[in-house]
């Protein structure tokens, strides 16, 4: 597709859907969870830590290993696709991001109100009773990969703070999946940025709009079979979505 066309449907646009996967946030240096472990973790299969049966038989493990994340994500920053998707929020009527991140680096650049599907390593709680934790660690008291470190303990009953984010076999968020079904179902241009669109329920979202009539407009430097009615514009994230707001801006 043309970036003319693209800059046409833009200015056309009355709602655009931004929906992002872990190739945006892997061009400000965060891993993937596909990505192979480093250092002292590299013994350890990360999809066997992403359970809630993994946390409970060894929480220090599970913990230490998603606050050595969460310090990774506390020194990146947010980068040109971020600050490009953040700026076409002015310009357009309006404008939803949707992201199977679990970082705030769209919040860091400056989007408002983003709709987490996978949760937030900034948001734990507890994971008996689901009491949020208001206190999370600073960035001094992270661990350094291969630490284990003692989960905070709940203020209401005791029971250990876990990661706040979607895990193997949990649910999304029903008020974010919601929130991400209607907005794909309202929009008349869909951008899926960074994401191949196998992790479901998530990679329903463009299918959704597609049915709804809305254009579909995927972007990745990996080309991944698509149907007929969608666009693929191949590239990184930072790349494409720098040519369009300078195109449409």
């Amino acid at each position: 597709m043309p970036l003319s066309t693209i800059v046409k449907l833009l200015q056309e646009a009355k709602h655009v859907v931004i929906f992002t996967g872990a190739g945006v946030s892997a061009e400000s240096g965060i891993p993937t969870f596909r990505d192979a472990l480093t250092g002292l973790w590299s013994r350890f299969d990360p999809a066997k830590l992403a359970t809630a049966e993994a946390f409970r038989e060894d929480p220090s493990l599970c913990w230490g290993w998603y606050e050595s994340r969460r310090l990774k994500v506390l020194q990146a920053q947010p980068n040109a696709a971020h600050l490009a998707i953040a700026e076409l929020a002015k310009h357009v009527p309006k404008l939803t991001v949707l992201t199977q991140n679990v970082d705030d680096l769209h919040e860091r650049a400056g989007s408002r109100d983003v709709i987490h599907l996978h949760g937030s390593l900034h948001s734990p709680r507890c994971i008996d009773c689901g009491n949020a934790h208001m206190a999370p660690l600073s960035s001094d008291e992270l661990p350094v990969d291969g630490c284990r470190l003692e989960p905070p303990r709940c203020e209401v009953c005791h029971g250990y703070i876990r990661p706040g984010v979607v895990w193997f076999g949990e649910m999304l968020p029903d008020e974010a999946w919601d929130a991400a079904f209607a907005a794909s179902g309202a929009c008349d241009l869909f951008f899926s940025i960074g994401t191949s669109g196998v992790v479901y329920p998530a990679a329903e979202l463009p299918l959704r709009a597609l049915g709804a009539g809305a254009k579909v407009i995927h972007v990745n430097p990996v080309r991944f079979e698509i149907s007929s009615q969608e666009h693929f514009l191949h590239g990184p994230a930072t790349v494409i979505q720098t040519l369009i707001h300078e195109a449409f801006g």
